[in-house]
C-alpha cells in the first residue's frame, strides 16, 4: 500500500515529519560506539527543527555533557506548526513569561544557542523545565530569526542560517524531503560533517549518487530498523487516520500522530562500524546450487551479469555485476568498488560497459529484451 501521508506531504510541499527520539538515539549511539569522541568539542547544528519540540534538540541537549558538545544550535522556521506550542520564550522581543503565546498563524522563527546545560530536576534527562532554564541562563541565547529578501525566516538557505551553518562542525537533522537535493549540496559545499534523514529514492539523484560512489557520503547504520522504514510524528492536519499507527498524548495534552514511512535512510559522512563489516558471500557455484538454481544471466546491452539479490553476489566473480540499490545498505568500501549506475551508462560516463553489438536503449539493463530495475554496477576490490 502506498504511503498516503508521504504522498500528500510531497504534493503539498509539506514536510512536517518529526523524527522520534528513540530513532535518533538508536542511530547516534552507533557513531558513539565507533568513536566516543565524535561530538566532543564540536558545534552541533540542528536546523530544520523546532527548538521547542524537536527531538533532535532534546536528544543532544540531554547528551550535551556526556558527549562533550561545545555548542548546540537549533532553529525553527516561519509557519512551523509546533513552534511555541509548549514553551514560552522569556525575554525575547514582544514575548515574555507573562504574556500569552501568539496564535499559530503568527508564530515566529527562532534560534537557540546552547553553551551550557543544567539538569534542574537531577533526573539525568533534559525536560521542558530544564529547557526553560537554558533560555533564561546568561550563557545560553535565544533570539528571533528574520529571514532575508529571498528566503523566509529559518529557511536553511537564508543568510542567517548559512552564517549559523558556517559555525557548525556537525549537522544532524531531518531536512525537508522535497528539498533534499539542495540541502545535501549545501552541506557538501560548506564541507560539513552530517547525519541526516532522506528518502531511499535520493540515492538515484544525480546530485547524490556521485557522492556515494566517491565515498564522500554513505548510508547510516540502522537500515534494519523497522525493515527499512521509520516512524514519524506528524501534525494532525495532514494525518491520515487509515495509516496512523498510533496516537499518543504529549506532555501538554496534545495528540501526537505516529505514521510509518517506508524507504527512509540516514545519510552521513560520519564513520560507523557497520560500514566496515565484510558482507558474507558464497562462491558463484554455491549461489547457483543453494540460491538461484541457475547460472547468472548477462545483460543484453551491458558487459555485466545481473545479481537481483544482494545475498547472491558471488565472492569469486571477477567481472562487473549489476546489483539493486539496496546494496548500499551493506556496502563496504574495503570490499567493493562502485563503478556507477545505469543512469551513468545512459549519460555516456561508462562507455566500457556498453555491449557494442546492442542497437537498442541503454537507459536500463535488458535481459532477453526485458527492461530490468535500476542497478548499481560494482566489482570486487583486488586483494
Amino acid at each position: 500500500m502506498p504511503n498516503i501521508n508521504l504522498q500528500l506531504a510531497k504534493a503539498a510541499k509539506n514536510d512536517e515529519f518529526y523524527t522520534q527520539y528513540q530513532d535518533i538515539q538508536k542511530e547516534v549511539e552507533k557513531y558513539i560506539d565507533y568513536n566516543s569522541n565524535v561530538f566532543r568539542g564540536k558545534i552541533v547544528y540542528c536546523n530544520c527543527d523546532d527548538p521547542f519540540e524537536s527531538n533532535f534538540f532534546k536528544y543532544f541537549a540531554n547528551k550535551f555533557k556526556s558527549y562533550g558538545i561545545k555548542k548546540l544550535i537549533t532553529t525553527s522556521y516561519v509557519g512551523s506548526p509546533i513552534a511555541q506550542t509548549q514553551l514560552q520564550l522569556p525575554g525575547i522581543g514582544e514575548f515574555s513569561n507573562k504574556k500569552e503565546l501568539p496564535e499559530r498563524k503568527n508564530k515566529k522563527a527562532f534560534k537557540i544557542e546552547v553553551n551550557e546545560i543544567s539538569d534542574l530536576t537531577k533526573n539525568g534527562i533534559i525536560n521542558l523545565n530544564d529547557v526553560k532554564w537554558l533560555l533564561e541562563h546568561d550563557k545560553n541565547a535565544s533570539s528571533l530569526l528574520h529571514g532575508d529578501d529571498k528566503y523566509t525566516a529559518g529557511d536553511f538557505r537564508s543568510k542567517e542560517c548559512i552564517e549559523l551553518l558556517k559555525q557548525a562542525d556537525i549537522v544532524v537533522t531531518n531536512p525537508p524531503f522535497s528539498l533534499f537535493r539542495e540541502y545535501i549540496k549545501q552541506l557538501i559545499d560548506y564541507d560539513k560533517k552530517f547525519l541526516i534523514i532522506g528518502n531511499m529514492n535520493a540515492i538515484a539523484y544525480k546530485e547524490v549518487f556521485p557522492l556515494l560512489k566517491e565515498n564522500k557520503v554513505w548510508l547510516g547504520n540502522n537500515y534494519k530498523v523497522n525493515a527499512g522504514a521509520m516512524f514519524f510524528e506528524i501534525p494532525e492536519d495532514i494525518a491520515n487516520l487509515e495509516q496512523v499507527r498510533e496516537i499518543k498524548t504529549d506532555e501538554s495534552g496534545e495528540k501526537v500522530y505516529i505514521t510509518r514511512v517506508q524507504g527512509v535512510r540516514w545519510f552521513t559522512n560520519l564513520d560507523h562500524g557497520r560500514r566496515h563489516q565484510p558482507l558474507p558471500l558464497m562462491t558463484e557455484a554455491e549461489v547457483i546450487k543453494f540460491g538461484t538454481k541457475k547460472p547468472f544471466e548477462k545483460y543484453d546491452n551491458y558487459k555485466a551479469i545481473e545479481v537481483s539479490l544482494v545475498k547472491h553476489i558471488p565472492s569469486d566473480f571477477k567481472g562487473v555485476m549489476g546489483v539493486p540499490v539496496s546494496f548500499l545498505d551493506k556496502y563496504n568500501p574495503d570490499q567493493f568498488e562502485i563503478l556507477g549506475s545505469d543512469y551513468n551508462v545512459k549519460e555516456g560516463l561508462l562507455p566500457e560497459l556498453v555491449n557494442p553489438k546492442w542497437k537498442g536503449k541503454i537507459d536500463r539493463g535488458y535481459i532477453n529484451n526485458k527492461r530490468c530495475y535500476t542497478r548499481i554496477f560494482i566489482k570486487h576490490k583486488k586483494k
